[in-house]
């Protein structure tokens, strides 16, 4: 990371705390991801709509930011591709085995001071931090 750019990350914070209220508050649903992805995938009618809806603004947002004179991070995939599906298929086992993703746990659920969010977040989060530990310091990969 080499610009810290407190502004705009607060700015974000409050869009997704925002969100994440509306949600519960007009839908009585939490604004968890792999939920909603799921969600859209299995239901119909009202209930689907609203799911394609939120995923639909994920993708239309930043475009949008674009277009109106935003720039956006332009990433860099430095490692094998396959290592990449890989990882991905393992985020959604434990999205899947957790009953819930990071922004259903780490965001609504610690909000509403639940305690398995609080667990799950808290597994999550220590195991971030022992895959960067293990790749950059004992691999020594960067």
């Amino acid at each position: 990371m080499n610009h810290f750019t407190p502004v705009s990350a607060l700015l974000g914070g409050a869009l997704i705390g925002t969100a994440a209220l509306l949600s519960w508050l007009l839908l009585g649903r939490v604004a968890g991801i792999s939920g909603i992805l799921a969600g859209a995938a299995r239901t119909e009618g009202a209930e689907r709509h609203w799911r394609l809806a939120f995923l639909g603004g994920l993708v239309v947002a930043p475009v949008a930011y674009a277009l109106l004179g935003g720039t956006l991070p332009v990433p860099e995939v430095t490692r094998n591709p396959a290592m990449l599906v890989v990882a991905g298929l393992l985020v959604g086992f434990g999205t899947r085995m957790g009953s819930g993703c990071t922004s259903g746990h780490g965001v609504c659920g610690l909000a509403r001071l639940s305690p398995r969010s609080m667990a799950a977040t808290g597994v999550f989060m220590a195991s971030a931090m022992a895959t960067v530990f293990v790749t950059r310091h004992v691999l020594g990969l960067q």
